[in-house]
This record gives C-alpha cells, structure tokens and sequence, in this order.
C-alpha cells in the first residue's frame, strides 16, 4: 500500500487537494512524504520475509537465520544517519519486539535440533553467526539429550529375537556428536 502511495504521490496530491473533495485532512506534507518514502524500504524486508515463508513449505530450521537477517537489517539501520529519527526511532522498537520473540525460541527446543539436524546448517550456523560457545553447547546437549530421550532404546530387528543388543557408537563428526545405537543382531 505504502509502495503504491508513493508511485501515485502526484494524482493523490492531487486528490486531496481538491477542496470540494473534503479530503485535505489526509494531504501529506514534504516531511511526511520523506518518512514513508524511508518508511517503504525499512517494511520492504517484513514483505521479503512474508513472500519467502508463504511461498515455499515452511521450514522450522529457516525460522532463526531468517529472524537473523531482519535483527541485522534493523540494528543497522537504528543507528544509520540517513534515516530520520523517527525512523531509526522506528526500527528499534522494531528490533526489540522482535527479539522478544526471538527470545521465545529459547523456550522451544525445536528450533535449535532443526537448525542442526539441518544438512545445511548444523552448528557450523551458530558459530558462523556470532554465538557464544555456550549456547552452542547448549543446543549440542539438547540434541544429544533428546536423541538419549527418544531413541537410544530403538531396537533394530525382529521382537521375537531374545538376543542381547550389540553396542555400537557412531561419530556424526558434522555436527560433532557421538551416539549410542543398542542393534540386535
């Protein structure tokens, strides 16, 4: 709507400055035209976003690189001097809702065994974005956690097998974790 105001800004200058109209409480100023001009390129990136999860299957493990990019794409401009204050003003309250759900995520541990069990990802994308090497083990330890919960008493075979388990440990070496698989034989 913002990008369509600003193509037309002629003819709706125009409109509502036609007096019999009555529209002229809705005329813009120089200023407020500057403001959605900066405006329109700030809300261009929540419309990229937008386009890209509605447009391909929604991918729990593109969540957090996605929240990544706007956080960055807002924290620069916050502080850009090209921007009015009102919009810098703008993009920090942006910044900060967003890390409030950004800081959601931490209450999930769904995202984080995405983004490693992810082929693209693993936790080469936490180090690559700044992490601290904490948080990367955190998200180490839930992976292992949960694969320790869910399924180290997977047994691969036949029930009525009454053989013990072998033993085996497998090294996952991309995302430096070893597990335990229980086969019987």
């Amino acid at each position: 709507m913002l990008q369509f105001a600003l193509a037309y800004r002629t003819p709706l200058d125009g409109l509502t400055g036609i007096r019999e109209m009555k529209l002229r409480s809705y005329e813009l100023s120089e200023e407020e035209w500057k403001i959605a001009g900066q405006l329109a390129g700030v809300l261009d990136i929540f419309k990229q976003a937008t386009l890209f999860f509605s447009a391909q299957t929604p991918n729990l493990s593109k969540v957090i690189p996605a929240m990544d990019y706007i956080d960055k794409h807002l924290a620069s401009g916050a502080v850009n001097a090209k921007y009015l204050p009102s919009i810098r003003a703008s993009m920090l309250l942006g910044k900060q809702l967003l890390n409030k759900y950004y800081n959601m995520t931490d209450h999930s541990e769904v995202y984080r065994i995405a983004m490693v069990l992810d082929p693209k990802r693993k936790l080469d994308y936490f180090r690559s974005a700044g992490w601290e090497e904490e948080w990367i083990e955190t998200a180490r330890g839930i992976i292992e956690a949960e694969f320790d919960r869910g399924y180290t008493e997977i047994w691969i075979g036949s029930d009525d097998d009454d053989e013990s388990p072998s033993v085996s440990c497998v090294y996952l070496p991309q995302i430096s974790v070893e597990l335990t698989l229980f086969i019987k034989s």
